[in-house]
């Protein structure tokens, strides 16, 4: 996509030169790498806040939220676990609710 949108304003740009300046942009911190398991690497914007993700696996869609519960609970887990949390990734996969399980009807 970034590449389509790239030789839109630039018809001369390889793929191999926005693949190098992906990688730079990672390496520098400024953007972060993100793979849900779907075969295609997402990139974003590194954040200023952290945030976690849930990933619809029927549609793609990745839907960023903050939950100050889940991080109060993974700062205690690496407590009792005798570790100072520096850093931390979660990403959560589900199904709408309003979608048939299935074997259990339409």
């Amino acid at each position: 996509m970034l590449y389509r949108r790239a030789t839109s304003l630039d018809p001369r740009i390889s793929i191999a030169t926005v693949y190098r300046t992906v990688r730079l942009l990672e390496e520098a911190s400024i953007l972060e790498r993100h793979d849900f398991g779907d075969g295609r690497a997402r990139y974003e914007e590194l954040p200023e806040e952290h945030h976690d993700h849930l990933i619809d696996v029927d549609s793609g869609a990745v839907i960023e939220f903050q939950n100050s519960d889940i991080e109060e609970l993974q700062r205690k887990i690496a407590e009792t676990l005798g570790y100072r949390l520096v850093d931390h990734r979660l990403e959560l996969y589900g199904v709408r609710l309003d979608k048939p399980e299935p074997g259990k009807g339409t």
